[in-house]
């Protein structure tokens, strides 16, 4: 039980990896705000939790709305009297190659990644300074090191490094950690939609994936649940600023 009794908020968290990593804060104790865009997600998720004799609420907004995410903050708050934890999980992609990549594409991945991110930090971390305590994972990506169709993609994750860098800074003297974990080829809906869009069969996709792991096998959805629960653990106290690829060593 290694966040036995924190609040933990996990943005994107109806599908994927979000949905595994909420799903293992509650399994080791944590009371988990479901975050989705996808009202039926969010929902979906919060009941497995409750159903497993877990606690959790779900409350779907929109991430790029600084008025939505005031109300999802403050649902935790209202909820279990504090905010403990904040996974900045939630992302899209609209993957294309530069001449094809339209102002939109650009802007949307934009938005959800960085300013999502902005916006729950910003919210949450007054309640944390107050407290004297918390712990910030964001999601960068193995693409943050370029990636050939995901200019995008690969420019929001680079972002949230640096972002999670300078935020560590700035809160450490609060007690607040702030890290970054950095997943490579994940099965998840995501990465089932990326063979599709190179008109790829996933099942050769993921072969792939498991030829450039030095495990020999791509990684799956717990994987990276585990690694954010070691990073929001007591047991990470003394790591922050830093970038966890997780990525089969590659």
């Amino acid at each position: 039980m290694r966040v036995k009794d924190k609040v933990a908020l996990i943005t994107g968290s109806g599908r994927g990896i979000g949905a595994a990593t909420a799903i293992r804060l509650a399994e080791e104790g944590a009371k988990v705000v479901v975050n989705d865009i996808n009202a039926e997600h969010a929902e979906q998720t919060a009941a497995l939790i409750n159903n497993s004799g877990g606690t959790a609420v779900a409350h779907p907004c929109d991430i790029t709305d600084k008025a939505a995410v005031t109300g999802l903050i403050q649902r935790a708050i209202d909820e279990f009297g504090r905010l403990d934890i904040l996974v900045n999980n939630a992302g899209v992609t609209r993957d294309n190659l530069i001449h094809k990549l339209s102002e939109d594409d650009w802007d949307t991945v934009m938005n959800v990644h960085l300013k999502g991110a902005f916006y729950c930090s910003q919210a949450a971390q007054q309640h944390m300074v107050a407290a004297r305590y918390g712990k910030i994972v964001n999601f960068s990506s193995t693409s943050a090191l370029g990636n050939r169709g995901q200019l995008n993609y690969a420019t929001a994750k680079a972002g949230l490094q640096g972002f999670t860098k300078t935020l560590a800074i700035e809160l450490g003297k609060f007690n607040i950690n702030v890290n970054a974990v950095a997943p490579g080829f994940i099965e998840t809906d995501m990465t089932r939609a990326t063979a599709e869009r190179m008109g790829v069969d996933f099942e050769q996709f993921k072969a792939y994936g498991a030829q450039q792991s030095l495990l020999g096998r791509v990684g799956q959805p717990i994987d990276i649940a585990n690694a954010v629960l070691f990073l929001v653990s007591d047991e990470s106290s003394f790591i922050t600023g830093q970038t966890l690829y997780v990525r089969g060593g590659i």
